[in-house]
């Protein structure tokens, strides 16, 4: 016995499409999501009971505020915006760190442009030295 799908012509087996949306492998995804967290949910708790001290952390220092040395193609040194001159360069730096702050344990950052001639910086670096300052660091620029 043989039955026809379609009463429009243009083929065998044309059948108008279906414009809604079907939820129903939405929902099936969903509650089977559903059942795997209600089961994982309680192993992932802590069972074994235990009573805990207080933790009393005392409270953090901020650290303090870096120190950068400037150097510029044309010889000019700067300490954070402060011009100076490389034979002052060890007296204006433990002004601008103050009493408190300890030359040997601070880290001094250099900043030097590109043009900048290797001796002059190299004259930085062993003043730097012979002042106490002996932990430098180089920044560059990222890209």
């Amino acid at each position: 016995m043989a039955a026809k799908i379609s009463s429009s012509g243009g083929g065998r087996y044309q059948e108008d499409q279906n414009a809604e949306i079907n939820v129903t492998p939405f929902v099936d995804v969903m509650l089977v999501l559903l059942i795997i967290f209600m089961v994982a949910a309680p192993m992932a708790a802590v069972t074994v009971k235990v009573n805990l001290p207080p933790a009393v952390a005392p409270l953090g220092t901020n650290p303090p505020k870096p120190v950068y040395i400037s150097i510029q193609p044309g010889g000019g040194l700067y300490i954070q915006d402060f011009r100076t001159d490389l034979p002052m360069l060890g007296d204006d730096l433990r002004k601008q760190l103050g009493e408190s702050r300890n030359p040997e344990k601070e880290r001094i950052f250099i900043r030097a442009d590109k043009d900048v001639l290797y001796g002059d910086f190299m004259g930085v670096m062993n003043m730097l030295q012979d002042n106490g300052f002996y932990s430098v660091a180089l920044v560059g620029e990222d890209k």
